[in-house]
């Protein structure tokens, strides 16, 4: 939109991932755009408060990474400069989903590998130097403005403070993350609450940088899965820094991974090149220990009423588990829905348009991730008839993976967001999942 056709002003809840990118499309739109976060922010790559997984392996997947591009020409070329590794998501990683890697071969799934410190420190500079778009860091939000129709702005509260201010816009976003309170503030205002699909992946990490040499190993990262009959896995992701940034992953009781013991544990996987890169890189730190809080996805587009003038996005909206590294490009993307939203048909109507094209964006990486969490007898959600058909059709699949290139690609073009799901069911594809799905290790 050209700048003489920009009008009002538009305040983001959040100056993550998601926010900064909704702050980037809104300023194609809004005159002004405000975004408030409760953390004070670094100055450059540090982790922070507001983002525990931060010290946790991240990486952009091939639709994220086109996204990134598309909203910020250069950025790529910029944090490669600062560390970030771009890569061939096929032929430069060591994929794991069965019991045998796939092969690696060239496959135009373009990816990033780089610290979430990095990614938002780089994004966020873009951003800050936006026409019209001011950051302001120490400022937590407490509620919403209402005027009986509309939400017309947001309360916010300088962190330490004891007077908050009234802040008005013509839209707010919230993108305060997994924690947030969207849902309470609606219910406040007289609306309906967005239902809720909760599943527990019951998984535990111990995460731990080392030291890595570039050139010492052909590959910039290994993703051994965990899949229905191994619940545990490993990811090795090398970032900026000269950093390998590696997460044991376990699955239900009995298989959790323990810090006194990451060498035994990786010793478990049947791709020995994990365990052989934390038997001899140097440790940077100490290990640390998480279990995974649940994957929450609230339906806001079955909501019968909503309120102009407020959407959510990113965590806000579905928080995913991160073992499958999808929440930053599903973030991304809805950031490219939201100003199609507003292209499409101005403000008004504008949360009813968003969430339905949002709910198109997360229901493709939602069904991989709860479908592959509920293959694990131990995990708790509810298991349709669909679920157990797709999951066994996926077991076949990710034993072929291990044995033809085309059933690996066309996996990891859908699991990257370049390709819909039917990719997966070509006849071609079918036919060579069945013949090499019967294969054993």
């Amino acid at each position: 939109m050209p700048p003489k056709d920009r009008s009002g002003h538009a305040v983001v809840l959040g100056a993550s991932v998601a926010g900064l990118l909704a702050a980037r499309v809104l300023s194609e739109s809004f005159a002004t755009v405000t975004v408030f976060d409760r953390d004070t922010l670094p100055a450059g790559a540090a982790n922070r408060k507001g983002v525990p997984q931060d010290e946790y392996a991240h990486g952009f997947l091939a639709r994220g990474r086109q996204v990134l591009e598309g909203l910020f020409p250069g950025i790529v070329a910029e944090l490669t400069a600062e560390g970030a590794i771009p890569i061939d998501i096929m032929r430069d990683c060591v994929w794991v989903t069965g019991d045998r890697a796939m092969p690696r071969v060239a496959s135009g799934l373009a990816g990033l590998c780089v610290s979430r410190p990095l990614i938002e420190a780089g994004v966020r500079r873009r951003v800050m130097a936006l026409p019209g778009v001011t950051v302001l860091d120490g400022h937590e939000a407490t509620g919403l403005l209402f005027d009986g129709t509309r939400v017309t702005g947001a309360k916010v509260l300088p962190v330490g403070g004891a007077t908050g201010r009234d802040v008005a816009a013509d839209l707010v976003v919230d993108a305060t993350g997994r924690g947030n309170r969207g849902p309470t503030w609606l219910a406040e205002l007289g609306f309906e609450r967005p239902a809720e699909e909760r599943v527990d992946p019951r998984t535990v990490y111990v995460s731990r940088d080392y030291r890595r040499v570039p050139g010492a190993q052909d590959f910039t990262a290994i993703l051994n899965a965990a899949n229905a009959g191994r619940p545990f896995g490993a990811v090795a992701i090398g970032v900026d820094g000269d950093r390998w940034m590696t997460t044991l992953i376990g699955i239900g009781t009995g298989q959790e991974p323990t810090a006194g013991a990451m060498l035994e544990f990786a010793a478990k996987l049947p791709d020995p090149r994990f365990h052989q890169l934390i038997s001899t890189a140097e440790p940077l730190g100490p290990p640390a220990r998480v279990r995974l809080p649940p994957s929450v996805r609230r339906r806001y587009e079955r909501i019968r009423r909503l309120p102009d003038g407020l959407v959510a996005i990113g965590d806000a909206i579905c928080a995913f588990n991160p073992s499958y590294g999808q929440g930053m490009t599903v973030a991304a993307v809805e950031a490219l829905q939201l100003r199609d939203a507003l292209r499409s048909g101005g403000r008004a109507g504008l949360p009813r348009r968003f969430y339905t094209r949002a709910a198109k964006v997360v229901d493709v990486p939602w069904d991989i991730a709860v479908g592959a969490d509920l293959a694990h007898p131990e995990v708790e959600g509810v298991r349709t008839g669909k679920t157990r058909l797709l999951n066994a059709y996926v077991a076949k699949i990710q034993t072929a993976s291990g044995f033809d290139a085309a059933v690996a690609g066309a996996f990891l073009r859908v699991a990257n967001m370049t390709q819909a799901p039917p990719a997966l069911f070509t006849p071609g594809v079918v036919a060579r999942t069945l013949w090499f799905g019967r294969q054993r290790r």
